[in-house]
């Protein structure tokens, strides 16, 4: 079941890009927080450079996005809560999560701030490769 939805979050007011998927939380987890991964699931992400191949609190890079070069950050990493936030060029991007729904099911979701509500298409898509990825 995939949903769009305003939401409260962690970070305040945001839009939310969520999908129910058949896979274990911990692989979607591990699939999010891999940077060398983003490019099988996002649909404008072609290529990542990191400071960290899986992502905590701090690290930085670049990701390939429509052919250009662009900055980030983690800004927030919470493991135990299956959450991360980052910055792009300075401005806040989607924030990240996975919840347990158990039984083999998980929900993931990203969290649109105001700023960038126009990126929910392309949450949409990612949240189908997503799960393409994790159910192969």
């Amino acid at each position: 079941m995939t949903r769009l939805r305003t939401t409260e979050t962690h970070d305040g007011r945001r839009l939310e890009a969520s999908h129910v998927i058949a896979a274990d939380a911990a692989d979607a987890w591990e699939l999010l927080v891999d940077t060398t991964r983003w490019p099988t699931w996002s649909p404008i992400v072609s290529g990542v450079e990191a400071t960290d191949r899986r992502i905590r609190l701090g690290t930085t890079g670049r990701v390939r996005a429509l052919g250009t070069w662009v900055p980030f950050r983690i800004t927030a990493y919470v493991p135990a809560e299956r959450r991360w936030n980052w910055r792009l060029l300075g401005l806040p991007g989607a924030g990240h999560r996975v919840d347990d729904l158990r039984e083999g099911r998980c929900r993931v979701a990203f969290e649109l701030p105001p700023t960038a509500t126009g990126y929910a298409p392309v949450c949409l898509r990612a949240l189908e490769a997503l799960e393409d990825s994790l159910t192969e």
